[in-house]
């Protein structure tokens, strides 16, 4: 493990899903840039004006969005860090932003509860859909090339089909935190303000699997799956990420961060056995024993 001072969470899963470089983001107003596997720092991307809650970079690296507490979300240029883009339809804090597979859309999800997209190719700076079914404000949003999945404190998540024009929802129970399609797309791994994570048919809604044993109570937390799908990951309340094997739902690895209270982020290499986690303002890189051992 390697630890890189200074890189507030949370973690972008990979910019161009090659493994090489991630992205942070939090309270200094800032996303950064790195490196991970060299601890280097390459760039910082500024221009909002509160503390930045996501980021991801597009599909072939030349961009950046981005959305903050100050209720907008900003499209950079990687190269030169300049802002092109910076979209105000929100009428409160933005927590979370994706593109599309083609990286020609923005989405982000608010405490407003609604999803607002924009057209990157469009010089209108208004969304082209508004999308305003939850009952309470987006916490999360993950977009495949033909889905978009949202999760709401209202307990619920929601599963666009874009190609049939179809809404489906599944009610969970206590706020979502995060949503994550899983590797093959049959399935949606859900986070619960209530100390559990949920695997879900996507298409039955039938909960398949169950996986306790962290802490999640007051916090929107990250949870993920390892690049083949056989262990789900998360960050907990208490200092530690958590590791369960999938099918049989027991807690087999536990990460702790010496000295931090809040495991708030952390995402999981494309193809090899590394881990990000973020915690406090410290970015933690696993490799080695601790992620090789996933895939056993």
């Amino acid at each position: 493990m390697q630890e890189l001072p200074g890189a507030s969470g949370p973690l972008d899963p990979w910019p161009g899903l090659d493994g090489t470089y991630c992205l942070s983001c939090g309270s200094d107003k800032s996303v950064k840039l790195w490196n991970p596997h060299r601890n280097l720092l390459l760039k910082s991307y500024i221009g909002h004006g509160f503390e930045v809650l996501d980021a991801q970079g597009s599909s072939d690296n030349s961009q950046i969005c981005s959305c903050s507490m100050d209720k907008t979300v900003m499209v950079f240029d990687v190269a030169t860090g300049k802002s092109l883009r910076k979209y105000r339809g929100h009428a409160g804090t933005v927590n979370c932003v994706r593109f599309n597979e083609e990286s020609t859309l923005v989405l982000s999800g608010s405490i407003d509860s609604t999803i607002r997209i924009y057209d990157l190719k469009s010089r209108k700076m208004e969304p082209i859909q508004i999308l305003d079914e939850a009952k309470d404000g987006v916490t999360c949003i993950q977009v495949s090339d033909h889905e978009i999945l949202s999760g709401s404190a209202d307990g619920r998540i929601r599963r666009y089909d874009l190609r049939v024009g179809k809404m489906t929802v599944d009610l969970i129970g206590k706020s979502i935190t995060s949503v994550t399609f899983t590797r093959d797309g049959q399935c949606v791994l859900v986070s619960t303000l209530d100390s559990s994570l949920k695997l879900m048919d996507k298409d039955t809604g039938e909960m398949l699997n169950e996986y306790v044993g962290h802490t999640n109570t007051n916090y929107r937390i990250d949870s993920c799956l390892n690049s083949k799908d056989t262990h789900i990951l998360s960050g907990s309340e208490n200092g530690s990420v958590y590791i369960w094997d999938l099918i049989e739902g027991k807690v087999v690895h536990h990460l702790p961060h010496e000295g931090q209270k809040v495991v708030h982020s952390l995402t999981f290499h494309p193809s090899e056995n590394c881990l990000i986690t973020a915690a406090g303002d410290t970015m933690y890189v696993w490799k080695s024993r601790h992620a090789a051992s996933l895939d056993t």
